[in-house]
């Protein structure tokens, strides 16, 4: 479409820019504003108009110096402090069940582990290596490796040598070995002079794929020899601003976004790794790219798949009228037009940069800024329902000053969200209130019984990687979770360990997938009869009796513990620590009592299956057993509590309405 020396004008035009920020603290009261997320095209147009750009700048929320107090909400709790200085940002889950954060621009990344009990909540922080000095990057791509290591690429802004996060777009890149906890540096393809704010994605045969920002071009990884090779021919127009999405057939999703084509459309396309090139996918019956005049932005919303085999496409427009959504069916290969996204205070809403989530209900987490233009604040948070309503849920309590496009989401294996927010330096859990479809857990076929403290051994199943990919920005961060992670309970004490997973088979998400995944069992586990469970995206499979270090699992039987609305349910003996570890199994026979934790401002309501009513609950292990807990405020089940949530005007059969 477009000449290599045009393309590089405008590469060079935008790294012209300079769009400098300084990150670090400005004064006792506030920081400068984090560097927005920009398109190209934009980026090129700033520079011609400084006035505006200044404008923006100044539009732009102050971070505070020091993060406010974060006492609950509803659904949201807050980790201990983050230790980054910046903020933290595009967080990733590695095999191992911890979770890494990085310090957006600069060359640092901090860890989360969860606590003995698996809770993240309670978790703790800690340092691990940083990347060269040279590369701190901001919006970047991200994915984690079929080895366990973790791949970056790229950056639409990068820390300079004089400590500013400068607009670069650079095709710089790094490799995490958790195992040496070390980073190495990563050529870019052959012949790209950008990467920056690309998008990328782990294909179904597990290679790495890798966007181009500001090109047509893509490219996979040899992740042995940290080579590449081109792909994607065919391509309608560059990559700036557009997402991936995985389909169950092994195709990759986008839509386009318009960016330089001279045109505004609803077009979208796929990706067929068997051929290396992309076709049509039809278009939405709604727009979904902001690529209309006057001020054309090009972004669009996070893509998801459901468990149902359906994408659902938030759109990323701005200014007067309703942002829309959109549903790609991948059965029939066809688009319909979803929920318009809601009007808050008669402000409509859009998400133009911003995360999703999906939750293990099945619902999708998402989280949205007013349309008037983009990098408003303040940010509400929805569930986009599997019966494509659009509900409200409670705000954090740092929201209000805070857009859309400095949150980011991580589905931990417990269920819940991890939710980083760059502005205020904070990083919240979100536990999702409802049930789980069975059909959607993993299932454990075969795992050897007998375990030996830093043994390594095999694990086979089906749905091992879950039926998505399980989190979604676009381009700017990705933060897949559709690979095996193995959690193994010690029965007696209700420790929690995470195994290290590593050279799972393959990485299809479609639905009964067979697949095999290595597990290594920490050397510091604790001894005895323990459970061991597969997680895909935050859902459980049914748990398998096993002994680590010897002993002979007697005759067992499995309890599982959902819950409806916000709180949390225990058990004595130790083994249930829901949300969480929801089913475990324990001796035939026993009696196991299930205290409850109501959240914040709720109450209990009641039990239903292996108990009733509304005192306390205690199962005898006869068989597999099941139980339901229900949390209750003000005589009504909430599942979204919150007094300050936004309230969305409802259209016919409950969905909002256009404003």
């Amino acid at each position: 479409m477009f000449s290599k020396a045009a393309w590089d004008f405008r590469i060079m035009a935008a790294v012209a820019l300079g769009l400098r920020i300084l990150v670090s603290p400005a004064s006792a009261d506030a920081r400068e504003p984090i560097p927005p997320r920009l398109s190209l095209s934009q980026a090129h147009y700033y520079k011609s108009h400084p006035a505006e750009w200044q404008q923006l700048l100044a539009r732009l929320s102050r971070p505070p110096a020091q993060a406010a107090a974060v006492p609950p909400t509803g659904p949201w709790q807050a980790t201990s402090s983050s230790p980054t200085t910046n903020g933290p940002s595009n967080p990733l889950l590695m095999t191992d069940g911890t979770v890494i954060v990085h310090d957006f621009c600069s060359p640092d990344w901090y860890r989360l582990t969860p606590d003995n009990t698996g809770s993240y909540i309670n978790g703790t922080w800690s340092q691990v290596a940083s990347m060269s000095s040279n590369y701190g990057p901001l919006y970047f791509a991200s994915a984690v490796l079929r080895d366990g290591r973790v791949i970056v690429n790229g950056g639409e802004y990068n820390l300079s040598i004089n400590n500013f996060c400068q607009s670069e777009w650079t095709n710089m890149g790094a490799i995490y070995d958790p195992a040496s906890n070390s980073w190495a540096s990563v050529s870019p393809p052959i012949g790209w002079s950008s990467i920056g704010d690309a998008q990328s994605v782990v294909r179904s045969d597990l290679t790495y794929m890798l966007a181009n920002c500001c090109t047509t071009q893509q490219a996979l990884l040899n992740a042995t020899d940290l080579t590449w090779t081109s792909t994607g021919a065919g391509k309608f127009d560059i990559n700036d601003e557009e997402g991936w999405t995985l389909l169950p057939s092994g195709n990759i999703l986008t839509v386009d976004a318009y960016v330089f084509t001279g045109t505004c459309g609803t077009g979208s396309e796929l990706y067929n790794p068997s051929t290396g090139s992309w076709s049509s996918a039809g278009s939405s019956p709604v727009q979904l790219s902001d690529c209309n005049p006057p001020n054309k932005s090009y972004e669009l919303g996070p893509q998801l798949l459901r468990p149902d085999g359906s994408v659902v496409a938030f759109g990323g427009t701005t200014g007067s009228g309703a942002s829309h959504t959109a549903i790609y069916n991948t059965t029939i290969s066809s688009w319909s037009a979803g929920p318009d996204l809601p009007s808050v205070g008669g402000q409509t809403y859009t998400l133009a940069d911003a995360p999703a989530a999906l939750l293990p209900t099945g619902n999708v987490l998402f989280a949205a800024s007013p349309n008037a233009m983009p990098f408003s604040t303040p940010t509400h948070f929805f569930e986009f329902t599997g019966g494509n309503e659009i509900n409200p849920v409670a705000d954090t309590s740092d929201a209000a000053g805070t857009s859309s496009y400095y949150w980011n989401f991580l589905v931990l294996p417990t269920g819940q969200v991890l939710a980083t927010n760059a502005f205020t330096s904070v990083a919240w859990i979100y536990t999702p209130a409802g049930n789980i479809n069975s059909s959607w857990a993993p299932t454990v076929t075969s795992v050897p019984t007998n375990l030996s403290p830093g043994g390594t051994y095999q694990l086979s199943g089906t749905q091992l990687n879950g039926l998505s990919q399980g989190a979604a920005y676009g381009d700017d961060a990705q933060a897949a979770t559709n690979y095996p992670i193995v959690r193994i309970t010690n029965n007696s004490s209700g420790h929690v360990f995470y195994a290290t997973t590593s050279g799972w088979s393959n990485g299809s998400i479609a639905p009964n997938n067979a697949s095999t995944v290595n597990f290594t069992v920490p050397s510091s586990i604790e001894t005895g009869i323990s459970s061991l469970v597969a997680i895909a995206n935050g859902i459980v499979s049914r748990s398998v009796c096993v002994t680590v270090g010897g002993g002979t699992c007697s005759s067992r039987d499995i309890l599982s513990v959902s819950l409806v609305g916000f709180g949390s349910v225990t058990s004595s003996p130790a083994g249930i620590n829901c949300p969480g570890t929801c089913s475990t199994n324990f001796a035939s026979g026993s009696n196991v009592t299930l205290p409850v934790g109501p959240a914040s401002g709720l109450n209990f309501g009641s039990w239903s299956g292996a108990c009733t009513g509304s005192d306390g609950c205690v199962v005898t292990m006869t068989t597999n057993q099941s139980v339901m807990a229900t949390f209750w405020s003000s005589g009504s089940v909430v599942p979204f509590p919150s007094a300050a949530a936004p309230q969305a005007s409802a259209g016919p059969g409950g969905a909002p309405a256009a404003p």
